[in-house]
């Protein structure tokens, strides 16, 4: 579900990730006012709105408390572009690997993703009549849509051919229509790519390689391709080709371009692994390396994508880490400096368990309802139930790794295993969870102080 970000107040934003994420309120907030800033620069004179740079954040806290859910959740609830990247594939320059500036490319491409959808959508009612004339030439390649002539002076009388081919024209344009003609066969001509394949030993980029790939391309040429397939599959491709001939291509980029630059958001997950030690030796000197590559694109800086020049000075980071080894002390003070507004977020107990299996739209006591519902099988989750799972997860964090809600995952899954297993066998039957089919099911785990299987 995608919502005008524009017409969201701070409480609406937090309201709408309320939904999926529980508790958290402080990473909520801070994330609503630096999407709402983001609204605010654009109504501010061009001079002042120039000066104004985006607060980005980072959010501190153990595994499974939300961090990746609320960068999920906002991708999907804003327009604008967001790309989610892990900090950990990226590698210092020299090094094998893909440079920062990817991320950056990346995102170019959501936006030109994002805005060539929207126009597709505005163009689509003149693509859809052109398929639809494409698909009856095909149909019938003998009578092609007539072209009317005007003369003037005088009306020229149809020919009793001319008026028969158009009769039988607009029959199967009926047909088409009212879907009788969907699995009919047809040749379409398919454009098959002739570029041949280019390896590079260099570590450029191809955005780096002075080199228009399209030009190349074009000199190798894309020849057409004969395929028979049925008029489903060729009003999908027919469509596909009409639209691209109705968008500006370059109107696309400039639009892709102006949207990164004003509203791009970049999610940098797992900063906290290429937080250096005080000793730098080995891996250390490379995540170094890869925080002073990221430095210079979080201060503003020019990023050559192929679509155009990319200035970086405007674009809102968000970055997060468990920081279980580190902390974001580690991190070079000048990146640490563009991250001024730092979240932590709590570590959760069975009390925030229980709200995360009952509340958010996409609970998981919800999931294996839906799932056992396809197979006939209703199952009925108790409120005592949901307290005691909530317990138990919470109780298994205390005693190893704390791996926050990701817990309940497991606890749900060998809950449920024996009925997953029989659920073909218990159609028609209801399912009844109660404290005690908790307690059965998941004794081992309470009474087993080894509980190395049940740790994910």
């Amino acid at each position: 579900m995608t919502i005008d970000i524009d017409q969201l107040t701070p409480r609406e934003i937090v309201a709408q990730l309320d939904k999926y994420v529980i508790g958290q309120e402080k990473a909520k907030k801070a994330v609503a006012i630096a999407l709402r800033n983001r609204t605010r620069r654009q109504k501010l004179p061009q001079e002042l709105r120039d000066e104004i740079a985006p607060k980005n954040i980072i959010m501190m806290g153990p595994t499974g408390v939300g961090k990746t859910e609320i960068a999920r959740r906002l991708s999907r609830l804003c327009g604008a572009p967001f790309l989610k990247v892990e900090a950990t594939k990226y590698t210092e320059v020299g090094y094998v690997g893909r440079d920062v500036e990817s991320m950056i490319r990346d995102l170019m491409s959501v936006s030109v993703s994002m805005v060539k959808n929207e126009m597709q959508e505005q163009v689509r009612e003149e693509a859809d009549k052109r398929t639809e004339e494409a698909l009856l030439d095909l149909l019938l390649p003998g009578i092609k849509k007539r072209q009317p002539q005007a003369q003037p002076g005088f009306t020229q009388p149809e020919p009793v051919e001319q008026r028969t081919s158009d009769a039988t024209r607009e029959k199967f344009r009926e047909m088409l229509k009212a879907g009788e003609l969907e699995e009919k066969k047809v040749e379409v001509s398919v454009t098959k790519s002739a570029f041949p394949s280019i390896e590079i030993f260099s570590g450029q980029s191809f955005e780096e390689m002075d080199v228009n790939l399209g030009n190349i391309s074009n000199m190798f040429g894309g020849r057409k391709k004969k395929k028979l397939v049925s008029i489903k599959n060729a009003r999908e491709i027919i469509i596909a080709e009409e639209m691209d001939k109705l968008i500006d291509s370059d109107r696309v980029s400039e639009l892709a371009r102006e949207r990164v630059e004003e509203m791009g958001i970049v999610f940098i997950d797992e900063i906290d692994k290429i937080a250096a030690k005080e000793s730098r030796s080995g891996a250390d000197v490379s995540r170094e390396g890869v925080q002073r590559d990221i430095l210079p694109i979080v201060e503003g800086n020019q990023v050559n994508t192929r679509h155009g020049m990319i200035d970086t000075s405007h674009i809102l980071f968000i970055a997060a880490g468990a920081f279980h080894m580190s902390k974001p002390s580690d991190l070079i003070p000048e990146l640490q400096g563009r991250f001024p507004i730092r979240v932590e977020l709590e570590a959760l107990g069975s009390e925030e368990f229980r709200k995360i299996l009952t509340q958010p739209e996409n609970s998981l006591t919800k999931q294996y309802t839906a799932l056992l519902a396809t197979e006939g099988v209703t199952v009925d989750f108790a409120p005592d139930a949901v307290n005691r799972i909530s317990e138990i997860a919470a109780e298994v964090n205390s005693r190893t790794e704390n791996i926050g809600a990701r817990r309940l995952h497991t606890i749900m899954e060998h809950l449920l295993e024996e009925v997953s297993f029989h659920a073909p066998e218990l159609t028609g039957q209801t399912i009844n969870i109660t404290a005690e089919y908790v307690d059965r099911q998941l004794k081992n785990v309470v009474e087993d102080q080894d509980l190395s299987q049940y740790i994910l």
